[in-house]
Parts: structure tokens; C-alpha cells; sequence
């Protein structure tokens, strides 16, 4: 599994004003719907009951949601990097700025613990977030990511 197969480069986002988490799931939502099909209320529901759980904001400014879906075949992914970082309720209370969203079938069962550790590992490297952080051009983007696994795994 890699992240160039979990996250098509319209998935990628570079998002200015984003004022609430709600909205923040409003856009996730919107874009799946545009990338992948999803049905955005559903995904915004899935997404908030999930947060419902406790926070999905991981830290040093990354959010990690998550939310399993009816009629998903496959699990996939949306990044946004957030000009203006938003409060998460993250595990130290930092707001947040970069956020990958997954999205996996209601029975995915392993593929989707497989993807979030691997999500996980790739936005815990300092050196991919200083990139990311660096970029609001979703292409460069695209690829900060998507190169970032080649390199962990060499």
C-alpha cells in the first residue's frame, strides 16, 4: 500500500478560510465527493461521529480523520494544508494546519489500520510537514506526499 494509490492528485488541497472544524468536514466532504464520488453528507456525518470519539488531531499541527463509509470499495484519502491553522482539540492543544483525511469501506478491517499507520508515519517526518508547510500549490503538494514514502522506505 502507498499513498500515490490512496490519494488522486485532485484530492489535494491548499484551503485559506477555514474557520470551524464543521466547515473544515464540509470541505473533506465536498472534495471526496468531487474526487472520488463519495456522497458528502454521509462523509461529514462519518467524519463527525468518528470525532465524536475523541480528537483526531495527532499533533504538531496534523489532524488525522478518519470514517468508514457504506458502499466504499477501497480506501482513499484527501489532503488539505490550511493557510491559517485551526484549533482541533489536538493532543497538545496546538491548532492544526495540515490535514489527511481517510476515507475506507465499512469492512475494511485491516487495509484501513494499514493506511492510517502509514498516513501516520509519513505526517509525523518533520522534514515532509516543513515541505508541505512550505507549498500551497496542490500539485507540489501531491508530490511532497507521494515522494516522502519513497524515501521512508529506502
Amino acid at each position: 500500500m502507498n499513498l500515490s494509490n490512496l490519494l488522486k492528485p485532485s484530492a489535494v488541497k491548499a484551503l485559506a478560510h477555514v474557520t470551524s472544524k464543521k466547515r473544515l468536514f464540509q470541505d473533506l466532504g465536498e472534495i471526496a465527493h468531487s474526487a472520488y464520488g463519495l456522497n458528502a453528507a454521509q462523509t461529514v456525518d462519518a467524519l463527525q461521529e468518528r470525532e465524536s470519539l475523541g480528537p483526531t488531531g495527532v499533533g504538531h499541527g496534523v489532524a488525522l480523520p478518519h470514517a468508514r463509509l457504506h458502499g466504499l470499495t477501497e480506501v482513499v484519502a484527501v489532503f488539505l494544508r490550511l493557510e491559517r491553522p485551526l484549533d482541533f482539540d489536538a493532543v497538545d492543544r496546538q491548532p492544526v494546519d495540515l490535514v489527511f483525511a481517510l476515507f475506507a469501506p465499512k469492512d475494511s478491517g485491516v487495509d484501513h489500520l494499514k493506511a492510517l499507520a502509514l498516513v501516520s508515519r509519513t505526517m509525523r517526518n518533520p522534514e515532509v510537514c516543513a515541505k508541505l508547510r512550505a507549498n500551497v500549490d496542490p500539485a507540489a503538494l501531491h508530490a511532497v506526499l507521494t515522494e516522502a514514502q519513497g524515501v521512508q522506505a529506502a
